[in-house]
């Protein structure tokens, strides 16, 4: 496979739980076992079209239990012979290669993935963010010899990229450093949210500065929290800002 792939460096690599739950793109090149018309290929693939129940293949680096997958989109491309090119949106943990195998046994004649590659990670896709590793190699000699912290910017970006996805809720600067601190994010401390929050879903806590503060799991939803004036609104998981960069304005326990 190739195409996509995001690197977390150092404290960004905290964020790497986001980008496993992030939906994927991928272009595939499937191989049918038989004939099969472009008509029957093109009906089939917009069957598949759904959440799907699918079985990790046997040789797979997660355990094989049925579970369900989500395919947001699958189109087709163009078809040569018995090769066809398709592109999918899918969700996170879903085997494409099963995909094609499911395909080819509807189809009649059997299939299997020929070639891959991967097109959008989260929100890193492969036309606007991807960097070459000659790329990489170019600018790091390039930011050795002049020390330009510009240089770095060309194929290191912040973080937050990884998060534009995610569903956030923005806070004020006064509860900032105690949600670095570990501390449940409180119905006082919540200054905008958006739509399409749910209970149990992660979603990110932001500064109105855009900085990501904390990756944290909703206790409730988007209407629940704007009519909410106290209480839990989520409980933080993963801290992502240093301790200190904004000033403490809470109390600790104690007399």
């Amino acid at each position: 496979m190739t195409g996509v792939l995001p690197i977390a460096l150092e404290e960004s690599r905290k964020v790497v739980q986001a980008l496993l739950l992030s939906g994927k793109e991928y272009v595939c090149l499937m191989k049918l076992h038989g004939e099969a018309t472009e008509e029957r290929v093109k009906k089939v693939l917009k069957e598949f079209e759904d959440t799907l129940y699918q079985r990790p293949p046997v040789r797979a680096s997660v355990k094989r239990r049925l579970r369900t997958r989500k395919m947001y989109h699958i189109d087709f491309l163009e078809m040569d012979g018995r090769n066809v090119l398709f592109k999918v949106g899918c969700e996170a943990g879903t085997y494409v290669r099963k995909l094609c195998f499911d395909v080819g046994e509807v189809v009649g004649c059997g299939a299997h993935m020929q070639e891959l590659r991967r097109t959008r990670a989260g929100s890193f896709a492969e036309n606007s963010d991807i960097v070459t590793l000659h790329d990489v190699a170019y600018w790091f000699m390039e930011w050795q010899e002049q020390k330009d912290d510009e240089i770095l910017r060309k194929f290191i970006q912040p973080m937050e990229k990884a998060l534009a996805l995610v569903p956030k809720i923005y806070i004020r600067d006064s509860a900032v450093d105690a949600i670095c601190h570990g501390a449940s994010l409180t119905a006082p401390g919540v200054l905008s949210i958006e739509i399409g929050i749910n209970s149990g879903l992660m979603i990110a806590v932001f500064t109105l500065k855009g900085e990501a503060v904390a990756l944290a799991k909703a206790a409730a939803s988007t209407e629940e929290i704007l009519e909410m004036e106290h209480g839990f609104v989520a409980e933080t998981e993963r801290v992502l800002m240093p301790r200190g960069t904004y000033r403490k304005r809470w109390r600790s326990g104690g007399p």
